[in-house]
């Protein structure tokens, strides 16, 4: 592979709907560039970037892989996004490094929810970008219908450089809308120059009026050109389309199909001519001793600098750290300083990577993607110099909201999970694993039920340890409304000292959820000589991780020690303590114990269409509605307290809903009595728990 200089770059995302197409496309861009000299499907599992079993078993991309393509003297690193939903954080990796991306949507399918997707991340990240419509082989397939879906989302920023050329309804040929010309495809890619069909002209002046008008805008000379009748010159209106892509302005349309290798070497033709290179986008830093702001701004005369935006971690190719150079040139034997664990690494070796396939090259000039091999660095460090320690912001990732208990079959497997978990959480930060020691159960999270299913069985392929997903318990809680009085009394002879502990408590609500129990004594006379007092706080203590309703923590009680009897020999602290666990028991019992349950506040993003659906299906949940406010997308942001209990598999449900266009989030809010039936229910299978268990 050889080294490019930084105006010599483009880095390019691709993103999109699921089956949009975007591997088939980065399969033709390879093939057509001289990087393979076969084309993959991804139905024959053998493409360059789904290389992961998972994916191959599958169909379908899970993570994110970078295929470096050489094309007219410049090298385009191409990251192959997953457009599932599940795999969201993949994509939000790979914008992160991006300077512009290929949007891909399906002919057949037309414009989806992963489309919009894909462009509200662009916006948050201001790449700019291109449209690429996938299938114009396939028949019925409206270019027209698609360009149109598009514009009514995004109004005139949408500018079609091509259109096709159909002969019964057969996909021959294209229109070049900045060239005003026609080509026909002989074979393959290969083309001629032809005729424009009569058809096409009055869509032809339509889009090619958007084109003029935007270069017109770019300047008060061309203004006036533009209304004096003149016409632009191809150069002329190719360098006014590069400006207005660069400030996302204008948003390109093209098309093709990749499985004949239609349309492809167009559209790296226009990632060549219309996307900026590194050296043209900013990219700043603060320097962590001095808080000072670096312009990196991918200068190679700089410092040198990186950000780790993915990691990999295989079994089978070993751990990679992929980086984007942000200021200065890398080289193979440098020492670089990770700013945020603040530590040194020696690099032995730099790598481009395609697909899986490591390719060591020799440096790395700003504004490139790389690997190196075995750091120990992790995805969001900054690597820089000692002398000018540069951090750069770390990519906001989604927060995974799925999640379900899991537990291994095979004990002797538990230390091996940890450790693979860990890994995995390396490689993909929107998995994480969780020790709930309340409840006495491991959480496994994730974006969605595809997403858990998919660490499932990587586990069991790459790291040969199973686990089993099960519904999760729910942190019940167990407190009391009303007032006891009770006494406990231990009393045990047999043969030399006997124990004996008596207490008379008062047990009460504290009005504290926070605060399992208060204690207080006001013993007076020496009934319970004051060195037994830690022994019944201890007592309470015991008896407060296990409520006798339910075997729940217990929350929100005030027990208050006034009198109780003690024998100078017999009396210990264990007896009293014993004695206080059984006054706890029956005082708790008969101040009308209840079961209180988690509410979570819950906020879901519709679009307004689905806003009734989702407001019923809350309530069915026993959500409270709080309130609905607007978002800056456009879609309606509906508020809801909705019982922890209700919640698990939400997310399938909400996809299904809304055609995968919702999303949500959820934090804890407080604890509320669950109502009786809940309660009952809850009870009688804790008991039936606790019954089986002794069995």
């Amino acid at each position: 592979m050889d080294i490019y200089r930084t105006d010599r770059i483009r880095n390019v995302v691709l993103l999109g709907h699921g089956g949009a197409g975007k591997t088939t496309l980065v399969e033709a861009m390879a093939y057509l560039s001289g990087m393979t000299n076969r084309l993959g499907k991804v139905s024959d599992g053998n493409t360059v970037s789904d290389f992961d079993k998972e994916e191959i078993k599958r169909g379908f991309s899970i993570s994110t892989s970078v295929v470096p393509i050489q094309w007219d003297k410049m090298k385009l690193n191409i990251l192959d996004t997953p457009g599932f939903f599940d795999f969201v954080g993949e994509a939000e990796e790979a914008v992160a490094a991006a300077d512009a991306a290929v949007i891909v949507v399906s002919g057949k399918s037309g414009v989806q929810v992963g489309t919009q997707k894909a462009w509200d991340l662009c916006e948050k990240y201001k790449l700019p970008r291109m449209i690429f419509v996938t299938e114009m082989d396939i028949d019925n397939v409206s270019y027209r219908e698609v360009v149109e879906s598009l514009t009514e989302l995004y109004g005139k920023r949408i500018a079609p450089l091509h259109m096709p050329i159909r002969e019964n309804e057969k996909f021959v040929g294209y229109i070049n809308i900045v060239k005003n010309k026609g080509r026909r495809y002989i074979e393959k890619d290969k083309k001629e120059e032809c005729e424009i069909p009569e058809y096409s002209q009055e869509y032809l002046e339509k889009y090619r009026e958007i084109l003029l008008e935007s270069v017109a805008e770019t300047s008060e000379e061309f203004m006036d050109r533009y209304f004096g009748g003149e016409e632009f010159s191809v150069a002329e209106i190719s360098a006014a389309l590069a400006m207005n892509v660069h400030e996302g302005s204008l948003v390109p349309v093209c098309m093709g199909s990749p499985v004949n290798l239609q349309g492809v070497s167009n559209l790296l033709d226009d990632i060549c001519g219309y996307f900026p290179s590194p050296k043209e986008r900013e990219r700043a830093g603060i320097i962590k001793n001095t808080s000072e702001i670096y312009e990196a701004n991918y200068d190679f005369t700089k410092a040198k600098s990186a950000t780790i935006f993915k990691t990999i971690v295989d079994p089978f190719i070993g751990k990679y750290s992929m980086i984007k150079v942000c200021s200065g040139v890398i080289k193979s034997n440098d020492v670089l300083y990770n700013v945020d664990e603040d530590m040194e690494e020696k690099l032995n070796k730099l790598y481009v990577l395609e697909g899986n396939k490591p390719i060591e090259v020799s440096e790395l000039h700003a504004g490139d993607i790389g690997a190196i091999g075995k750091l120990n660095s992790k995805t969001g460090d900054s690597l820089a110099t000692k002398a000018t320690p540069v951090m750069y912001g770390k990519p906001e990732m989604s927060v995974p909201y799925t999640y379900k208990r899991y537990k291994t079959p095979n004990k002797g497997d538990v230390d091996k999970i940890s450790q693979a978990l860990a890994k995995m959480t390396q490689e993909d930060l929107t998995i994480r694993s969780v020790n709930d020691s309340l409840n006495h159960q491991t959480l496994l999270y994730g974006m969605g039920d595809q997403h858990l299913d998919i660490i499932v069985s990587k586990l069991k392929e790459r790291y040969k340890v199973d686990i089993e997903l099960s519904k999760p318990k729910v942190a019940f809680r167990e407190t009391i409304r009303k007032s006891s009085d009770v006494e406990g009394k231990y009393k045990k002879q047999s043969g030399g000292h006997g124990q004996y502990g008596h207490v008379k408590m008062k047990f009460e609500p504290s009005g504290d959820l926070e605060t399992p129990c208060v204690f207080e004594q006001i013993v007076v006379g020496g009934a319970v000589p004051k060195n037994y007092f830690p022994a019944v706080e201890k007592g309470l203590q015991e008896s407060v991780l296990k409520g006798p309703l339910a075997a729940y923590p217990v929350v929100g009680v005030k027990a208050v020690l006034y009198d109780g009897s003690y024998h100078p020999v017999d009396s210990s602290e264990q007896a009293f303590k014993m004695a206080t666990i059984m006054a706890f028991k029956k005082g708790f019992m008969d101040a009308s114990p209840v079961l209180l349950e988690p509410i979570v506040t819950m906020k879901v993003s519709v679009p307004d269409k689905y806003t009734g659906d989702v407001m019923g299906d809350l309530n069915k949940r026993r959500g409270r509605v709080l309130g609905m406010n607007p978002d800056h997308n456009g879609n309606q942001v509906i508020e809801a307290d909705v019982p922890m209990l209700e919640i698990y598999g939400y997310s399938t449900v909400l996809r299904s809903m809304t055609g995968g266009s919702g999303d949500f989030s959820y934090e804890f809010a407080r604890y509320e009595q669950a109502p009786s039936d809940v309660q009952a229910r809850e009870i009688e299978a804790r008991a039936a728990k606790e019954n089986d268990s002794e069995d």
